[in-house]
């Protein structure tokens, strides 16, 4: 005779998921481009300052009085 068969383990089905375990990744991601959007539009960097006047393309003083220039050749003589 046959013998009967023996129960090795009983399966059953999980229980479904709760609405914060289905959308969790959802509801993170809309939060996370939300906040990036908050902070790409409302984040400024320094304004960039100007000078009220213009300033000179060059950074040495015209000479106060008129005369020869002391500018030296190469070999140390005044031209």
């Amino acid at each position: 005779m046959a013998k009967a068969p023996t129960v090795i383990g009983v399966i059953t089905e999980p229980p479904a998921p709760t609405w914060w375990k289905a959308n969790r990744h959802k509801a993170f991601g809309v939060t996370g481009l939300l906040i990036g959007y908050l902070i790409g539009t409302h984040l400024h960097g320094v304004p960039e300052q100007r000078p009220d006047t213009p300033r000179p393309g060059h950074t040495t003083p015209a000479p106060s009085t008129p005369g020869p220039h002391g500018t030296h050749t190469a070999l140390g003589l005044a031209a």
